[in-house]
């Protein structure tokens, strides 16, 4: 069965080919001046398209970005495995390239909306009532992963790299109708790099979202499939099954725990520096699945906040989100005071209702 599976993927992906171009490129040393250079995907009479080879993924619960919507998208060189870690980025191929395309919905005013909107099917996604802004690239290269910015321009043609980043005013219609302009930020090379080096000793770039725990879902884009088993299947990732795969709950599924839900959003926005080899190890806090007690923020101290803890004492107070650090940080805009620092402009809304709500579950207080 998996083998006429596999045939019929190839075939599949063989007819889609031949529609699609250009194929992808890698550059092993040169940073290409314009996104289109990569061929990884392109706008092209009005859709964004992904080019042969190319596969577009998503996460359980994905990483806030002032309500930016993401088209996420991996490619290896000649169909290459990436090799499967239970917990750690997967390891893939020299010559990978990851992208993220960062767009929004806009209104009949032009500005732009915090709805969910279409992704691609088929390869495609039409670009009607759609802001591209940026895309950002990791590339696979012989000494280690590469972060590099391109922002859209206005025709939405191409994006051109931006090493020193960008900024875009815009207005954000929320869900309840109210507006808020803000300054879209797009990261500058460093930037990029620092949050994701995930180690603060190695200072090795790696892949934030590309871990068993968050691809472990329904695929959206084949549904029939679980994603890990679908790239298993089409050959994008090799893996020993004797083992479950970790999976990260989705953290708005209200069919799943408050308690699985708040750990997954905690994971994906911050574990990233908060964990015991990250870039915030100064502040003691670690945020990834499976941390307890004063490690997670329970009646924990600052070390390293300066003056970001808003008066308030410890980082997390069971049962009194308001009286908490965490709450505090996830809900200002004071670029001195929240978290994450970078990333946002905005304060997502439902996050924080989601981790207060968690918070003030708890039993206890502190003394």
């Amino acid at each position: 069965m998996l083998r006429a599976f596999c045939i019929f993927l190839a075939v599949v992906l063989a007819g889609c080919s031949a529609e699609r171009a250009p194929s992808p490129t890698f550059h092993p040393e040169k940073n290409p001046d314009t996104l289109s250079e990569w061929g990884v995907l392109s706008a092209r009479e009005g859709a964004l398209e992904l080019s042969p080879g190319v596969t577009p993924y998503d996460l359980a619960t994905p990483l806030f970005s002032d309500y930016a919507q993401k088209l996420r998208t991996v490619w290896t060189p000649d169909g290459q495995p990436a090799v499967y870690h239970a917990s750690d980025a997967f390891d893939f191929p020299v010559g990978s390239i990851v992208t993220k395309t960062f767009y929004y919905p806009l209104t009949d005013n032009g500005e732009v909306a915090a709805l969910p909107i279409r992704t691609v099917a088929d390869g495609s996604m039409s670009l009607d009532g759609v802001k591209l802004l940026e895309t950002r690239l990791l590339v696979r290269r012989a000494n280690g992963w590469v972060a590099l910015p391109y922002v859209w321009n206005e025709a939405q043609t191409d994006a051109v790299l931006k090493r020193t980043g960008d900024v875009t005013s815009l207005t954000l219609v929320r869900n309840d109708g109210g507006n808020e302009e803000f300054a879209y930020l797009v990261p500058n090379q460093n930037q990029c790099a620092a949050c994701h080096v995930t180690n603060a000793e190695t200072k090795a770039v790696q892949p934030i979202g590309l871990k068993a725990r968050h691809l472990n879902k329904t695929s959206t884009f084949h549904p029939a499939f679980n994603q890990l088993d679908y790239w298993i299947a089409a050959g994008r990732l090799a893996a020993d099954d004797a083992e479950p795969a970790p999976r990260n709950a989705v953290w708005n599924d209200e069919a799943a725990s408050l308690e699985a839900r708040a750990r997954a959003y905690l994971d994906i926005n911050c574990s990233h520096c908060h964990n015991p080899d990250g870039a915030a190890d100064t502040s003691g806090l670690n945020l990834e699945p499976n941390a307890k007690g004063p490690a997670l923020g329970l009646c924990k101290t600052p070390i390293a906040a300066g003056g970001g803890t808003g008066g308030r004492l410890f980082g997390i107070v069971p049962g009194d989100a308001d009286d908490s650090i965490t709450i505090f940080r996830m809900e200002t805009n004071d670029p001195g005071a929240m978290m994450p620092e970078l990333g946002r402009a905005v304060a997502h809304e439902e996050g924080v209702a989601l981790i207060r709500a968690w918070i003030n579950a708890m039993d206890g207080g502190c003394a």
